[in-house]
Parts: structure tokens; sequence; C-alpha cells
């Protein structure tokens, strides 16, 4: 093998997301998936650690540290720790291979502004990259599940995220119509965090949140309502304090967030060429992301749009698996990437 064989097998392909960051290496499959956090020593201003180790840290950590996301709602709100992190993860997903710089692919929401690109691709340099391609998430989630959007037909991706959810029609290897919120899985916590503080004068933590909208959270009545105990802090005494909620109380919760994603849908439909609505009508639509698996959502989805909707293959990794697709298959998939030289 050449060195221009080495170079290229070493690109890597990153989904970096408002809540987990997973990464692709060409000819390896996804060799990394870890959350988006970071934690800082407030002191010095320098990150101490990432990735599960600042998550183990969540709701534990001294006075002098700080665990935050960098990444909200696709948009880099710190970039020296945003940087710091991918850099961090791209050494760890580099080890034991060559010392050869890789081109990068990072997934980006539809929405971002010019200068909100440029930040995610100078933290893809700032990471060690030769060069930073973009792709959106929604085009990148079509190619992971295997979505025929070379055809001269419609296809419709909802993305649903941490930070966004992304809606696109795809037609002919482009984007036709799209939409973009912040409604997504993170919004969808804070509202039950809200919904618990409000309803039941309780604080609970970032991850006993996002456990409660995993074991009961749903979009749509079922037969079956499960309860689930939680443990919070009392915001009278300030003293721990358990609860017993609902799963209709949790869907009161979400459901602003819910009427958002479809109100996006519904946006996206109206600035769908007839033919092309035709045939989303006629192939249904496709969800990809995290936060599709939310019980009840496909039925939610169709019984506000009288469409067929279903959750794709590999939902959560569908975004990093269609830019490593890109990788695999660069020559034929690269005008789906965007690339500004570096400055």
């Amino acid at each position: 093998m050449g060195w221009s064989g080495v170079f290229f097998g070493r690109d890597l392909a990153v989904d970096l997301g408002s809540a987990n960051t997973r990464v692709y290496v060409r000819g390896e499959g996804v060799v990394l998936s870890e959350p988006s956090l970071v934690t800082v020593d407030l002191r010095s201003g320098a990150m101490v650690g990432c990735g599960l180790g600042a998550r183990e840290m969540l709701g534990r950590a001294p006075e002098n540290l700080a665990v935050s996301h960098p990444i909200r709602g696709g948009i880099i709100t710190d970039y020296e720790a945003t940087a710091d992190m991918l850099r961090t993860f791209v050494s760890q997903a580099h080890s034991q291979r060559s010392l050869a710089r890789p081109r990068v692919i990072l997934s980006v929401p539809t929405a971002l502004t010019g200068i909100e690109r440029r930040a995610v691709e100078d933290a893809g340099y700032a990471a060690g990259a030769r060069r930073v391609y973009l792709i959106e998430e929604a085009m990148a989630a079509a190619v992971g599940m295997g979505l025929p959007i070379h055809e001269p037909a419609g296809t419709m991706v909802v993305s649903i995220g941490a930070g966004t959810t992304e809606v696109a029609v795809i037609s002919l290897g482009g984007i036709v119509a799209s939409s973009s919120v912040g409604s997504a899985g993170l919004s969808i916590d804070a509202a039950v965090a809200e919904y618990v503080r409000r309803e039941y004068s309780l604080v609970l933590g970032e991850r006993t949140t996002e456990r409660l909208k995993h074991t009961i959270g749903s979009a749509f009545p079922s037969k079956e309502e499960p309860e689930a105990e939680v443990r919070g802090r009392d915001l009278v005494t300030g003293l721990p304090k358990n609860i017993v909620i609902t799963a209709a109380e949790i869907r009161e919760a979400i459901d602003p967030e819910i009427v958002a994603i479809v109100r996006a849908i519904r946006s996206t439909l109206d600035r769908t060429p007839p033919e092309l609505a035709g045939d989303i009508m006629d192939r249904g639509i496709v969800l990809s992301g995290g936060s599709a698996a939310l019980h009840g959502l496909a039925r939610r989805l169709h019984h506000e749009t009288r469409i067929r909707v279903h959750c794709g293959t590999a939902p959560a990794e569908a975004v990093v698996l269609g830019a490593g697709r890109c990788l695999e298959d660069f020559n034929a998939l690269a005008p789906l990437l965007r690339n500004q030289p570096r400055r």
C-alpha cells in the first residue's frame, strides 16, 4: 500500500452531537461513542475531562469543576472546549495508527449560519484534520439508513437528535425542502425537569431526567400507562424526596416539544412540490436519531399527518454511519459534502 492509501485509510467521520459524539474510521466502522460533555477547571480554564469521564462527574463535581455541554442545538457555544474534546476523541480513535493527518467529515444541522458552520470546520482543523468536509445531518441519516436519495422521487427524513430535529425532503441527491427546530432530546428532558419542578417542587438531576424519559416517556397514549418513582431535591426543605409520576404526566410535560416537531414536518410538506409530496404519501416518513425511539412517537406523527411513519435502521447511529459511507465511497458521494479551504 502506498502513502496515499495509508492517508486515505485514516479518514474519519464524526457525528458531533449535542448529547453524544460518534467517530467512524474508514475501513473499521464506528470506533467511539461518548457523551459530548467536558469538565473544565474554573480556576485555570483547562479541560480536565470529557466524554464518559465527564458524565461520571455530573451532579458530583466540586465547586471548582464545571461539567457542561459545549454544543447546544448543534451550535458550538464553547469553541475551546469543543476543540479540546474533539481533539481528544480523534486521538482516541487514532490510537495505534499512522501519524498522517486525516480528512474529516462532520455532520451539521441544516439551518446553521455561515459563521456557525465555520466554527465547526475550525474545530475540526484544530483537532488535527488535513481537510474538513460538512454534511447535513438529515442527508447523512438518509445515507446511513440506505434510503434511495439519488432517485427522482421524494424521501422525507425526520432526524430527531439531542439538540435539533432536522426535517428534510430529499430527491436526486439534494435537499428540496427542509426545516430545523430546537425541539429534540435535550429540550424534551428540560420540559420533564421543569414539569416536575413546577408540579412537585422537586429538582431532578440531568441523568435522572433522561432516565425518566426513557422508562415511561411517551408521545401517544397506550393501554398500559406505567409510572415511576424518582428521587430529587425538595425545593422547600432542600432535602432528598421521592415522588411517583405517571406516563400521562410526562406526556403532558413534553407535548409542546412534540407539537413543534409536528409543525416542522407540516411546514416542510407545505413547501414540497406536489409530485414529491405524493411520493412521501406512498413511501412514508422515516425517523432517525437517538430520540426517534421515544415510545409512541411514530404513532403520534402518523395521527397528526396521516402519513405512514416508521423508524429507520439503527436510528441513533444513522448520521455517523451515513457520514462514514461517504468516506467509504468518497468519489461517488462527494457531491453531498460541503468543503471550504482552510483560511
